[in-house]
């Protein structure tokens, strides 16, 4: 037996292990043979013509032994097996020996064998059947040497039998190992199944052979019909099992074959750099064909099929010898390229990939552009598993489609999808099925956007009895009093007192409605913002993929949400309940106020999400969207902020104050269309009228699927709510569905605000935005709105309606109504020359 590698090398480093084992097992081979041979001289003419039969069709048989296809270390079958061994059997270990080398020279001879490695296989067999034979000797006599079979006869056969397979595996096993390393072991391990399958078999017919030679040499050579079953069995087993490792369609290794082939070249990969090899670098590519869907519904499936096996006839050309290429399913293909220096050669090799790529595929007469993207990733730079190298090449390959580049290397801020992200949105649907649940385990009722319960003046109107008595988010159901027993219970709650004041203080740290009282009896805290030992200077105005992004700990110690994480003296981080809990933390809505710029006017807000996380804080808004928009996490999300928005424009409402909330839905709101049927049954529960809301769209959702945005759209407006054009300017299309969509705003991107102070370009394309709306009858927005120069440029160019943080920063609900109570119009025409940040709290167009 020997196991089947076609290479006749030893790798670098291995060559004195290796042949030291080979020359130690052709020692023993030849000191447990050299007598045997030699005694042999004088049995040749006593021989049978049995024996000679049997001789004869060894060797005939180890001409053309089978050698399984596929993978290299599957073994090959040698049929000479079943003869020697009854040879030993019939007439003693030395005629098997030498019927043996005989065989096994005209077979290593056939397969192209290195003299070594011949002479290793002869010096193994040599030791199989010798031990074989040592077991044959423990038996009463002679083994067919007349007369009947006893039980004893039949044990040493099978303790002959196994002697031979676990010998001569054995050693076979250990040659692997030292030939190539620890990384064989495992597949040598999981080939133990097929030899014992096909080795086994010949062994165990050994015995027939013998038994039909004592009645007549003619019936030896019928022994080759169940011989010829044993090749047919171990083809068809290689061939199942090669099949299970090749695409049927292109022949080329699927991702069970890369998988294997990955994992050998890490282990190969990490001894190279243990010895501290250059060339220790493994690269992964991972291509992705362009268009080629389009290719199958225009063209049909068999069209693509075919330019599937032109695309890996030309992979396989380009690539080098020692590269693999695997398709892994549809229009994916892999590459893995070996022994290299850095990641410019991973990059050469993908140009190669993508010039192959570059010429069309005629197909039919007609030419088929075939392009791709290709992710690239590294080992060990990158991954130092198949897994982790694949999900990173993955990332690369996505990163490169959406930059319309041909290769990318992987790169960690371009992994959207890590296990972070993943476990930052299984928190965030844990927050959101939760929803606003009570402090204490008491049930809550109907909640703002800043957490608040309702207040008692909002009427209950008789026709719609249940809008301020709904089931709670968190599954309770209240009581038939309606919102004043819970109010009463709420009071209770919070008039409650304790003789212990440090229990006092643990309670009002862990009830927000607790901290929320506290604070308002104490009015707002004027000057910097202290967290422990660290102070926060004022901060400016940033861009987000949303909103502005109020820090995390100003946000933490406005919102009053527990957890709150603060440094001790050492500079170490004290956790609070939410993280110790293991609770995701709070969401919140913020409202930043909008001004009318001729009257100073406030004419409504903006709603922001806000989510403080207790271990990440404030989750940027660009992120926590981002990471919603991928899954159904999406469609929880924007039930709550519609629920929340709307409820606190009832609470708004009810108090006196007529304000118009903006509120920003996604691209996937957009298209399902079920945006508007919840807004309607939202606003007609608690008796909004629509023309105080108004949806937020940017122009990438218009792109993405104009024709179902734009009916989702349209629904809205016959509803009555208004609809605004966020981040104007920034997109592809705003020319073009101006004119058609049903607008009543649109929003100048804070990109072009925040620099027009500065620069004449930003100013030039800001006032041609505004004029543009204007002769459209638009409503102008401007977002970013930072300083007093910047609003009187605003004002002078015609726009309607500032919104930045030089009028207000983004806060909760409750701040807001304070504010408000504090703020007076002040006009562009009236101003004075006040400038420069204002207080904590206040606005600068307060007078």
């Amino acid at each position: 037996m020997e196991t089947g590698d076609p290479r006749n090398s030893v790798p670098p480093g291995r060559s004195g292990p290796f042949f030291g084992f080979v020359g130690a097992i052709g020692v023993v081979a030849l000191a447990v043979s050299a007598g045997p041979l030699v005694a042999l001289a004088d049995r040749w003419s006593e021989l049978p013509a049995a024996f000679w039969t049997m001789a004869a069709l060894a060797v005939a048989c180890d001409a053309r032994p089978f050698v399984p296809p596929g993978r290299r270390q599957t073994s090959a079958v040698f049929p000479s097996t079943c003869f020697t061994f009854a040879i030993l059997l019939g007439w003693g270990f030395g005629p098997a020996v030498a019927v043996q080398a005989v065989a096994v020279a005209v077979s290593g001879w056939r397969l192209g064998y290195a003299p070594w490695r011949t002479g290793f296989n002869a010096a193994q067999y040599a030791c199989a059947l010798a031990a074989a034979y040592a077991v044959t000797r423990l038996g009463p006599g002679e083994l067919f040497d007349g007369g009947r079979l006893h039980w004893t006869d039949v044990a040493a056969v099978g303790g002959a039998t196994v002697a031979w397979f676990v010998v001569n595996y054995g050693l076979v096993s250990s040659a692997v190992r030292l030939r190539f390393g620890d990384r064989w072991w495992p597949s040598v391990r999981s080939g133990l199944a097929y030899e014992l399958l096909a080795t086994g078999s010949l062994l165990l017919l050994a015995p027939v052979l013998v038994a039909a030679a004592r009645a007549s040499a003619a019936l030896i050579p019928l022994v080759l019909v169940p011989l010829f079953a044993v090749y047919r069995m171990a083809r068809l087993s290689a061939e199942r099992e090669q099949l299970a490792d090749v695409d049927p369609l292109t022949g080329l290794p699927n991702r069970k074959a890369l998988l294997t082939e990955v994992a050998e070249q890490v282990h190969l990969h990490g001894d190279r750099a243990a010895r501290g090899a250059p060339d220790a670098h493994l690269a992964l590519l991972l291509l992705d064909l362009d268009r080629f869907k389009h290719v199958n519904d225009a063209l049909g499936h068999a069209v693509g099929d075919r330019l599937l096996v032109e695309v890996s006839a030309r992979l396989t050309g380009a690539v080098g010898a020692g590269d693999m290429v695997a398709r892994l399913g549809g229009d994916e293909f892999a590459i893995v390229v070996p022994r290299l220096t850095d990641i410019d050669q991973a990059r050469e090799r993908a140009d190669r990939v993508v010039a192959a790529l570059a010429e069309p595929v005629p197909l039919d007469g007609l030419p088929l552009d075939v392009g791709g993207a290709i992710g690239i990733a590294l080992y060990p730079d990158h991954g130092e598993d198949f897994a982790t190298l694949m999900r990173h090449a993955d990332v690369a390959m996505y990163d490169a489609k959406h930059r319309n580049d041909t290769v990318a290397v992987y790169a960690p801020e371009s992994d959207h999808n890590s296990a972070e992200r993943l476990s930052l949105l299984a928190d965030l649907r844990r927050v959101l099925e939760s929803g606003p649940s009570a402090q204490g385990g008491e049930t809550v009722g109907v909640r703002g956007g800043d957490g608040a319960a309702l207040t008692p003046a909002l009427p209950v109107r008789a026709d719609r009895p249940a809008r301020n008595q709904r089931p709670a988010r968190d599954g309770g159901r209240r009581s038939g009093d309606g919102p004043n027993r819970w109010l009463r219970r709420r009071r209770e709650r919070v008039e409650e007192r304790h003789d212990d004041d440090l229990i006092e203080r643990i309670l009002t740290g862990a009830d927000p409605i607790r901290r929320r009282a506290g604070r308002a009896g104490a009015g707002p805290v004027a000057g910097p913002l202290v967290v422990g030992d660290v102070e926060f200077a004022p901060e400016t105005e940033t861009e987000t993929a949303d909103a502005d992004v109020t820090q995390d700990a100003e946000a933490a110690v406005s919102t009053g949400a527990p957890g709150v994480i603060g440094p001790t003296a050492d500079g170490s981080t004290v956790a609070g309940p939410d993280e110790q809990a293991g609770h995701p933390g709070e969401i919140t809505m913020y409202y930043q106020p909008q001004i009318a710029i001729a009257t100073g006017e406030v004419v409504g807000v903006e709603a922001l999400l806000r989510w403080r996380h207790p271990r990440r804080g404030m989750v940027d808004p660009g992120e926590l969207i981002q990471v919603a928009e991928q899954s159904a996490v999406m469609r929880l999300l924007t039930r709550r902020v519609v629920d929340d928005v709307v409820e606190q424009l009832a609470k708004w409402s009810a108090a006196g104050l007529t304000l118009r909330a903006a509120l920003n839905v996604s691209v996937r709101d957009l298209h399902t269309g079920e945006i508007a049927d919840q807004i309607a049954d939202r606003l007609a529960r608690y008796g909004v009228p629509p023309e105080r809301l108004q949806v937020e769209i940017t122009e990438g959702a218009l792109m993405a699927d104009p024709r179902r945005v734009l009916a989702s759209i349209t629904q809205l407006h016959r509803i009555g709510v208004g609809i605004a054009l966020d981040d104007f300017g920034t997109g592809y299309s705003s020319l073009q569905h101006l004119r058609r969509l049903p607008l009543s705003e649109v929003k100048v991107d804070r990109s072009f605000v925040l620099g027009m102070a500065e620069d004449p370009d930003d100013a030039a394309i800001v006032r041609s935005m505004i004029e543009l709306a204007g002769a459209l009858g638009l409503r102008v927005v401007a977002e970013g709105v930072e300083d007093e120069r910047t609003w009187r440029m605003l004002h002078a160019a015609g726009c309607d309606v500032a919104q930045g943080w030089f009028h207000a920063r983004p806060m909760p609900a409750e701040d807001l109504v304070a504010w408000l109570s504090r703020y007076r119009p002040v006009r562009p025409a009236e101003a004075g020359s006040r400038s420069g940040p204002a207080p904590e709290g206040e606005s600068k167009a307060s007078s």
